[in-house]
């Protein structure tokens, strides 16, 4: 009786350390830095307007779930954007970033290593996203927690991480939760 005990104590440490493992893993990377202290870039007007892409949603393991999520950017002066995130991201909720059904920031462009990178302010944090032109609109790709392991303490740090990590990884490590591929232009 004491053995089974002690075997189901130490399987549930184990889950939960696994759940916390996922947990910290899941996350996109924010920081108190942006990649530049202040603004350096003009807006990119093409970037501008009401943009929308469905994107997965967890789910169980049997079905496949995609939700339309929409991202307004609006010029905020000659070097910010004023930005706008709806649609079905009532899971970001823990993350303390959602005023009624709205995620609200200001943002503006980086560029490292030959990519441009928006640096989204919202609640005192930013949060780093790749963004990827095409011909037919854009992708945001948001940088994952993991994408280095640096203590980051400035601005130059943070860039210096970020031409490091495009240079020596094969592939980038993007949060796939917070992922807007083909962005769409929409009414």
């Amino acid at each position: 009786m004491v053995g089974d005990t002690l075997c189901m104590k130490k399987n549930l440490s184990i889950a939960l350390l696994f759940l916390l493992i996922v947990f910290l893993y899941g996350c996109p990377y924010e920081s108190p830095y942006a990649i530049d202290a202040a603004p350096q870039q003009y807006i990119d007007e093409e970037l501008l307007g009401k943009w929308a892409a469905f994107v997965p949603r967890p789910s169980d393991d049997r079905h496949y779930k995609e939700e339309p999520v929409k991202l307004i950017v609006e010029k905020r002066t000659d070097m910010e954007y004023d930005v706008s995130i709806t649609g079905y991201i009532s899971e970001l909720k823990v993350y303390h970033v959602i005023s009624n059904d709205t995620i609200k920031g200001t943002a503006f462009i980086s560029t490292v290593a030959k990519k441009e990178f928006l640096n989204t302010f919202i609640n005192g944090r930013y949060y780093l996203s790749e963004v990827v032109k095409d011909k037919n609109g854009f992708s945001v790709f948001t940088l994952s927690e993991q994408f280095t392991n640096k203590y980051v303490k400035s601005s130059a740090v943070l860039r210096n991480a970020i031409e490091v990590h495009y240079q020596y990884k094969a592939n980038p490590s993007y949060d796939d939760w917070f992922v807007l591929k083909n962005l769409q232009k929409v009414n």
